[in-house]
């Protein structure tokens, strides 16, 4: 489905079906260990698109819910009707909005024990994104690669102000995926109301 839809939509740069097998859905699959390690019952997955790593950890995991949050409404489409076809729809469900009004929701303020985002953006905005969705002690897991030492200084003083907790880093050691590492971050305690910031405030004043 990824592939005949990506024609239309754009779902992938990635085009041949063992490198997408890798690439996307091994690469997705790597945040079982951690989450299982915290029994998640249930996720939000930031910026879903093509359905990485939201609907291959909602397929492998024992979660009773996954929220897939996608802006794009052809993506969000696309994310119902593949929960659908793959026998997942009594789990996912699929949020075509941006993050900040869902963090403004009492339904899904604080209310999460875990949050996943893949290639959305740097640590520090993705803490600031995740941690007003997550309650104290949940976690969020985001997957990077390369040098992501110029983002830990940055991440660290977004934990601080929006929760608190502790940055925890986990080499991926498979092959295809060399270079690959998840930040696996927990929160502590609530978060102020003034957080998420608005995507301008974010550009405007950065951590």
């Amino acid at each position: 489905m990824l592939i005949a839809w990506n024609a239309a939509i754009n779902l992938t740069a990635i085009r041949e079906p063992a490198a997408i097998g890798v690439r996307h859905v091994v690469d997705s699959l790597t945040a079982i260990g951690a989450l299982r390690d915290r029994q998640v019952p249930a996720f939000v997955d930031l910026g879903s698109g093509g359905g990485f790593p939201g609907i291959p950890l909602a397929a492998a995991l024992p979660a009773r819910r996954a929220l897939l949050v996608e802006s794009i409404g052809k993506k969000a489409t696309f994310l119902s009707t593949v929960a659908g076809a793959v026998g997942l729809a009594a789990s996912v469900e699929v949020h075509a909005g941006r993050v900040e009004g869902l963090a403004a929701d009492p339904a899904h303020r604080e209310r999460w024990p875990a949050v996943t985002a893949r290639a959305v953006g740097g640590l520090a905005d993705l803490v600031e994104l995740a941690f007003p969705l997550l309650r104290p002690n949940g976690c969020l897991v985001a997957w990077k690669q390369g040098d992501i030492e110029p983002e830990l200084d940055a991440a660290e003083r977004a934990v601080a102000a929006t929760g608190g907790g502790e940055i925890e880093m986990r080499e991926v050691r498979l092959t295809g995926l060399e270079g690959h590492w998840l930040a696996v971050v927990v929160k502590r305690a609530g978060t102020p109301g003034g957080y998420p910031r608005t995507a301008a405030a974010r550009r405007g004043r950065r951590w």
